[in-house]
């Protein structure tokens, strides 16, 4: 019988590691929470909406017999993460590398979503890239305005001094210089998510000297993880 795995996902990486595991004969489920409406689904079955916390999550590793979990959720997606490392001891995180401040760049590391909200400064002109699930804190801030960029829309219409931007990444360095000079945007606000694919934003903030409020990780059980997925890939084919 192959190895049967169950894979929270909800992630590019996740998607990529379902993508490799299913042609090599591995019985693949992909779970995804609800977040995102219309994920790009990866190979394999899929299963939607939560598991009713740590305990839920149990029974369903127990009832249908999976051999093996894997919590390749979002870095922020903290909730999860513990159920997952309270279900089962041997959980496998795939979680990429946070990003890391480099020459040149003027990050402020706040704690949480609260914390970076009251450290714009009055009437700043925001680049908003931490999704439609914190967004609101943001533009209830009557003094902010700018632009948030974001897969899919938020549950509630944006403020007038706001402009709702909607992609999918990943973006050019230069779509990202463009983007924040015709904006006039002062300050860039993400969650340190880490990885490749969004690290230009990064690139053109140093660039214009623009000062970023970076949100830092959630703290998360710690489990097995790695950090890449031909890693978790490798050391699963090695079982």
């Amino acid at each position: 019988m192959p190895l049967k795995i169950l894979i929270l996902a909800g992630t590019n990486d996740a998607r990529l590691l379902a993508n490799i595991l299913v042609p090599q004969g591995y019985d693949v489920t992909s779970s995804f929470a609800g977040v995102t409406a219309n994920p790009i689904l990866p190979l394999g079955k899929i299963r939607r909406g939560g598991f009713g916390g740590a305990d839920g999550l149990r029974k369903v590793l127990a009832d249908e017999k999976f051999d093996l979990l894997i919590d390749a959720t979002h870095p922020f997606a903290a909730i999860i993460s513990r159920n997952a490392a309270d279900a089962h001891p041997d959980v496998l995180r795939l979680e990429r590398p946070p990003w890391i401040a480099q020459a040149g760049d003027s990050w402020f590391v706040m704690p949480d979503i609260p914390a970076a909200v009251k450290a714009l400064p009055f009437e700043a002109k925001v680049m908003l890239t931490i999704g439609r699930k914190d967004a609101d804190a943001f533009t209830s801030r009557p003094d902010l305005f700018g632009v948030a960029r974001m897969i899919e829309a938020p549950a509630h219409a944006m403020p007038k001094n706001w402009r709702l931007i909607l992609q999918r990444p990943p973006f050019s360095l230069d779509d990202e210089i463009e983007l924040l000079t015709q904006e006039k945007i002062t300050h860039l606000v993400t969650k340190n998510a880490g990885g490749a694919e969004t690290t230009e934003k990064l690139a053109a903030a140093r660039s214009l000297i623009i000062p970023v409020v970076m949100v830092a990780r959630p703290f998360k059980p710690p489990v097995k993880t790695f950090a890449s997925v031909d890693a978790i890939a490798a050391y699963i084919a090695s079982r």
